[in-house]
């Protein structure tokens, strides 16, 4: 009976999750944090951030995969299938709806007075999680250097994925020579450190094909399931990808369509990757919608599957946990940054100032639920356009 307990809160609270976590990958493992961690203690801050570093080491989407992991912490297997499923079905569901409206009437449907309220909000999430996994993350001033350099280096336009490497590489590596330095009597600059990371963090580049593959529902699954299986990143990255494959190479999709599913997939809740399920809607209906969603979410429940029972023993492998904290720390300073431009494009008035102030001070003071400030920002954003 307490088993069906467990599994049935980590389900519901999923489901909840998938209906109201707007604005993306870092705003969801905020809202996650704040409820697995800050209200249900069902894990410590520490055992959460180890869980994002070991996110951050495979492909998929890392929101939807966290919520996996805490389904697994707070009920095994079943918690894992059910959590995943829970956080996914809504968001699918929502593209799936503003899918058929697009098609039927040639539009998205009106968001714009749903972000106005609802960005600021999000943003206040974000700052609270940052906050709290900050300090358990920055292991000191090296570690404190290491996750600046990656805000700046992001900021600049440098590949995300190779600032992860680079920085978690960066920071471990830096860690252990000036801990094997101190033993000797030596010293070492903080500068000249930097200096070994700096030849891995370089963007990353796609080639572009000729579209020449007709449209069929296996060619459509095999494409997100690549797609499942070696992206790593937030839904920019994913934009890139489906760029690549559905507009230049496979040519199912125009610019205009990606636009226009990058429009919907910023106005629904839920993981970023349901953006597939409008692709697959628009390139073969309500099958390709179904065979989209499940090839580029089956990688990311396999990749959990498969990491949770070595998870303990790679924890005890000597030179994993300095690996871990330098992801973390590589982790922390991406949602910094995403932060950073999430402020210029959320607080752009009075108003929306007004709303993420008031929405940190209700997070961090009264704690009141991440969901319930959500709601109430759509509804003010609303309110805001009437008058």
């Amino acid at each position: 009976m307490q088993d069906n307990d467990q599994l049935s809160s980590v389900v519901r609270l999923a489901f909840r999750l998938g209906c109201t976590a707007f604005g993306g990958p870092a705003a969801h493992i905020a809202m996650l944090r704040d409820e697995a961690v800050e209200r249900r203690k069902w894990l410590s801050d520490q055992h959460f951030l180890d869980l994002i570093g070991l996110t951050n080491l495979i492909p998929g989407p890392n929101s939807t995969e966290m919520v996996m992991h805490v389904g697994h912490e707070r009920a095994g297997w079943r918690g894992l299938v059910g959590a995943g499923t829970a956080f996914i079905l809504p968001a699918a569901a929502i593209t799936l709806a503003f899918s058929w409206a697009y098609v039927e009437y040639g539009a998205t449907a009106p968001g714009e007075w749903i972000l106005r309220g609802i960005k600021p909000v999000v943003l206040a999430v974000i700052v609270q999680a940052i906050w709290g996994l900050g300090r358990t993350a920055i292991k000191g001033p090296w570690f404190a250097a290491v996750g600046a350099l990656i805000v700046a280096l992001y900021l600049l336009g440098i590949n995300e994925i190779a600032l992860l490497f680079g920085g978690a590489a960066l920071a471990a590596g830096g860690q252990w020579l000036m801990s094997t330095w101190q033993a000797r009597g030596s010293g070492t600059s903080a500068s000249s450190l930097l200096l070994l990371g700096l030849p891995g963090l370089l963007p990353a580049t796609q080639a572009v094909a000729d579209p020449t593959v007709s449209y069929s529902l296996g060619r459509m699954f095999l494409a997100f399931l690549k797609i499942g299986s070696v992206l790593y990143g937030s839904g920019y990255v994913l934009l890139a990808f489906l760029q690549n494959e559905f507009v230049d190479d496979l040519g199912w999709l125009t610019e205009q369509q990606l636009l226009d599913a990058v429009a919907i997939g910023q106005v629904t809740p839920g993981p970023v990757f349901t953006t597939a399920t409008f692709v697959g809607y628009i390139a073969g209906g309500f099958p390709g919608a179904v065979v989209a969603t499940l090839a580029i979410f089956i990688p990311a429940f396999l990749f959990v599957g498969l990491l949770r029972p070595v998870l303990p023993r790679l924890q005890a492998i000597p030179w994993v946990r300095p690996l871990l904290d330098g992801v973390n720390i590589a982790a922390i300073g991406l949602m910094v940054a995403v932060s950073v431009l999430l402020t210029a494009d959320a607080v752009v008035d009075v108003m929306t100032a007004v709303i993420a102030v008031v929405a940190f001070v209700l997070l961090v003071r009264f704690r009141v639920n991440s969901a319930v400030l959500i709601v109430a920002g759509a509804v003010v954003g609303g309110l805001s356009t009437l008058i």
